[in-house]
């Protein structure tokens, strides 16, 4: 796992079309930014199912 650390403005890149953007922090929570092609699933972990291969629900 890469581990980085980026202040509030600051981008992640992954690959060539996806970026991750930190858009502020409050204690302990940080709020992101995911910019994605649209034919790619963007999920939270906690909402997929992992006993099928298509997630419950999208979001």
């Amino acid at each position: 796992m890469l581990i980085l650390t980026r202040a509030v403005g600051e981008t992640v890149t992954i690959g060539h079309n996806i970026r991750v953007t930190i858009l502020s922090v409050k204690g302990t929570q940080v709020r992101i930014g995911i910019e994605a092609p649209n034919d790619m699933l963007v999920l939270r972990e906690e909402i997929i199912d992992t006993g099928s291969e298509q997630p419950a629900e999208q979001g």
